[in-house]
């Protein structure tokens, strides 16, 4: 028996007939968003890649730099916790104890790192945070094989590992973190997804997390088949009927992503999975722009900074979900992405701490919607403290909270996820034109983004 055969409820499941009605699709042709990132492998592959950006590419600073500090050396914002500790409203909910805590959050990713929990220790006696209760490594795929650091897909899956454990952690840190490691990365076809997907599939069965975060992608466009694709959700729907919830990174590159090589990206408008999936929240990117105290200096816009731009547009393999029937006006007939966005900019890029590399230990700066995935992973675990009980697939209500006054949900008016200009292996020169950013939910922005004091309770009595 295979594991969907296990693992996907019968017909006549309680669940079952909303949950059909829910991921009913069809598939027009394929496309992507997958991102700029941080040493995957270039070869011709569909490839699940961590949807990071690792800005400084250095031998690490010895000590984690200011925004003023970033501005004077390298020409960017960066930030430290407190300033979105600041910046999201979080210690209204912190200091009353609202802090994920009973909770647990997931972190999926290939490899892993091997020095992660040092890590984070050392990232938090920096920042003044607490070690959370519980950091527990599983491979349930398989044993993960021993790091190398010459390799550099192993160190681009590690230095994301970090990022998605420090920065959950740091919105939500009194939640658990289950790191979730998987033994093989992608390489071609689906490669390494079913590892991925058999490893989460383990920790809804085993009732070990109340949300999962996903900061990888590949390009829709890039399965072999569209039955190839949608025989790897079986985790998705066994989430759903659990009630956990389910994250995904919605891309680096605007509207565009990269082609099959991994080197050229298209020249059109793509998306990318598992972010385009009706059973995932997708998450996008903002841009903030904060002084040294967290105080904003201007409202958030879409991310779009010339490092990169945040994922969103329309899927070629999911029809329009009913959760996005009030915005059909956008989507026409299509399941459009994001659904939410968190900080993903890299000039606003935040500050992580790791070790795993020799040479290279230290602080470091990231950005991407990788960071941003995590981020919104920690609100996802207070608001289920908050519920007493999990929140399962958030869509439904995340669309319910965009007209209702006291949501949290703060709209993002400005900006855009347009691409380029960028050159190709052919020669020529593209731009990819994507969404503008406008009032109420947009294909740059979903539904905008978030003040955490009035949209963790406001999601949580939805």
């Amino acid at each position: 028996m295979s594991a969907r055969d296990r693992e996907i409820p019968g017909a006549d499941h309680p669940r079952f007939a909303a949950l059909r009605r829910l991921v009913t699709g069809q598939v027009a042709a394929v496309v992507v968003t997958a991102t700029m990132f941080s040493g995957a492998a270039a070869q011709p592959v569909v490839a699940a890649v961590p949807l990071h950006t690792n800005v400084i590419d250095v031998h690490g600073l010895r000590t984690p730099p200011t925004t003023s500090d970033c501005l004077t050396l390298f020409g960017i914002h960066c930030y430290q916790p407190a300033q979105f500790v600041k910046a999201y409203d979080l210690a209204p909910l912190h200091n009353h104890g609202i802090d994920g805590r009973g909770r647990t959050i997931a972190i999926v990713d290939a490899f892993g790192s091997p020095t992660i929990a040092n890590d984070l220790h050392v990232f938090d006696t920096t920042f003044g945070l607490p070690d959370p209760p519980s950091l527990k490594i599983i491979a349930p795929a398989g044993a993960v094989p021993p790091f190398d650091p010459t390799n550099s897909d192993m160190v681009g899956w590690a230095e994301e590992t970090t990022l998605d454990v420090e920065w959950s952690h740091v919105f939500a840190p009194g939640a658990n973190i289950l790191l979730v490691e998987t033994p093989v990365s992608e390489t071609e076809g689906v490669t390494g997804f079913p590892e991925i997907v058999a490893a989460e599939n383990y920790v809804i069965n085993h009732n070990m997390a109340d949300v999962i975060s996903q900061s990888f992608g590949a390009t829709e466009n890039t399965f072999p088949s569209r039955a190839s694709l949608l025989n790897l959700r079986s985790a998705f729907f066994n989430a759903f009927v659990h009630g956990v919830t389910v994250l995904g990174a919605s891309g680096d590159l605007g509207a565009t992503d990269y082609e099959l090589n991994l080197s050229d990206i298209y020249p059109f408008r793509v998306n990318s999975w598992p972010s385009s999936d009706p059973l995932v929240t997708s998450v996008g990117g903002t841009q903030l722009t904060l002084n040294d105290a967290g105080d904003r200096l201007a409202p958030d816009v879409v991310w779009n900074d010339g490092y990169g731009a945040g994922g969103g547009g329309l899927s070629q393999v999911f029809s329009r979900p009913g959760f996005q029937a009030d915005v059909r006006r956008v989507v026409d007939g299509a399941r459009g992405t994001p659904d939410i966005s968190m900080s993903a900019a890299v000039d606003g890029a935040v500050v992580f701490y790791f070790s795993f590399w020799p040479g290279h230990v230290g602080y470091h700066l990231v950005g991407g919607t990788s960071e941003a995935t995590p981020e919104f992973a920690g609100v996802v675990a207070m608001a289920d403290q908050m519920a007493h009980h999990r929140l399962g697939l958030l869509n439904y209500s995340l669309y319910g909270l965009l007209h209702q006054r006291n949501s949290g949900i703060v709209d993002v008016t400005m900006g855009n996820n347009t691409f380029g200009p960028f050159t190709n292996s052919d020669g020529n020169t593209y731009t990819v034109v994507g969404f503008n950013a406008g009032r109420g939910y947009d294909l740059a922005s979903g539904v905008g983004t978030i003040d955490a004091a009035w949209f963790v309770p406001a999601l949580a009595d939805h």
